[in-house]
């Protein structure tokens, strides 16, 4: 892919295989636009058939145009073109407005997400980020005046750049993602407040300005700020001719010790990174998790076992804590060991997403069992954590295993537990 100023090309995709094209909510929600819209359905599945035979070509994505060339099964070439209207001055202003006010939108973009909450705000305000009926605009040399077979295959594989960057919805409704986080930026700088006139200044007390400078001298230096080491430190060796206090355990220690300097270093390294911010804390951990925490870095046996007794779990149980706590941290952890009941809204929304990822033919048969769903068939799972996100899960040997991390959207982690993320 390149990039330039307010136009994005993207090289072309290999040919589709298996499932629908749209894996995310809102790559299925751009092709609703195109299925609902075009008048012949036939040219529809000839637009299908050619993206998934990867017979489209780069993509160039600009402010309310795509562009690609797209070759026919007898080996003519189309310039194809989808049209969708930017958002006006004052759409954009009303969008950024709402987005700098919730953090969580600008973090889920980054991450290459697109919650359906940021939508919904986004709709509230005011703006349409995602076309509707009639929104997609077809322009091709062949003639057609209405959605042709190469039109369709553009905006099939526009579908697949959508689920991997949301941004280049954006980029089609007007601005780049540099323009977007830009103006972010400047908004959430709080404009500074009115000085006081001396006249408005209540009086202080307090040492004299005259005397604290004629003293500043005689002051030692502020302390530069210190520098990252390359590495954390190395732990002291307890390896000595003197036998160890009983209960005492010298393996135990310098791998605590070493834990230790492990996250000295990573709090170091985040609190000199530029623009750091100290947003709280984080949230602090009961023994157990703790106890799977340390055992994500443990490679001795022994220590795996006493922290498998300190965790309260047998040697098998912390193994798979383990495996959760690496894809997700205490998070993942509680997807792994809660079962909870949630709203009907929420799995109302996910029952809709799931059913149309896929084809007909393909689409899987679910079992609902509070907050997880079994694939009918399969050794296949998905968990729902109380954020809002649905995590994969395997069955190998008569346990549920995490299989990949947390997606907001259920059809990509599904995806992810069948591997074929």
């Amino acid at each position: 892919m390149r990039e330039h100023d307010a136009e994005r090309t993207f090289a072309a995709l290999p040919p589709a295989h298996g499932r629908g094209f749209a894996q995310t909510w809102w790559g299925r929600a751009w092709l609703k636009a195109l299925e609902d819209a075009a008048l012949d359905s036939q040219q529809v599945k000839t637009g299908r058939r050619l993206a998934r035979a990867g017979g489209v070509g780069a993509v160039s994505v600009r402010p309310g145009r795509i562009t690609a060339v797209v070759q026919d099964h007898d080996r003519t070439t189309h310039r194809a073109d989808v049209l969708l209207q930017e958002l006006s001055a004052e759409q954009w202003d009303r969008f950024l407005d709402m987005a700098v006010e919730r953090a969580g939108h600008i973090a889920a973009l980054l991450d290459r997400e697109m919650p359906p909450h940021l939508v919904e705000d986004a709709a509230d305000a005011g703006v349409e980020l995602l076309p509707g009926l009639g929104d997609l605009e077809p322009e091709c040399d062949c003639g057609a005046w209405d959605h042709c077979g190469h039109t369709a295959a553009l905006c099939y594989q526009m579908a697949r750049l959508l689920d991997q960057d949301p941004f280049v919805l954006l980029l089609m409704r007007g601005r780049s993602e540099r323009e977007v986080l830009d103006h972010l930026q400047v908004r959430s700088v709080s404009p500074g407040e009115e000085e006081p006139t001396p006249s408005e200044e209540a009086p202080q007390e307090g040492v004299d300005a005259a005397e604290a400078y004629a003293s500043g001298s005689i002051l030692p230096p502020l302390p530069s700020a210190p520098e990252l080491p390359a590495q954390p430190g190395s732990s002291p060796s307890l390896d000595t001719e003197t036998p160890p206090a009983p209960g005492v355990d010298p393996a135990a220690l310098t791998f605590l010790a070493s834990r230790a300097a492990t996250e000295a270093h990573r709090l170091l390294a985040a609190a000199l990174a530029p623009g750091h911010e100290q947003e709280g804390v984080e949230e602090e951990l009961t023994l157990s998790q703790d106890a799977v925490r340390l055992a994500a870095d443990a490679s001795e046996a022994a220590i795996a076992a006493r922290l498998a007794e300190g965790a309260g779990r047998g040697q098998e149980e912390l193994e798979i804590a383990v495996r959760a706590w690496r894809y997700g941290g205490a998070a993942a952890l509680s997807v792994l060991e809660d079962e909870w009941l949630p709203e009907e809204e929420p799995l109302a929304r996910a029952r809709a997403a799931l059913e149309s990822a896929w084809d007909d033919d393909d689409r899987p048969r679910l079992r609902a069992s509070h907050n997880r769903w079994t694939v009918i068939g399969t050794s296949t799972q998905l968990r729902l954590g109380r954020d809002g996100r649905w995590w994969p899960y395997r069955e190998e040997h008569g346990h549920w295993l995490p299989a990949g991390p947390a997606a907001h959207d259920p059809a990509t982690a599904l995806a992810s537990a069948d591997g074929e993320a």
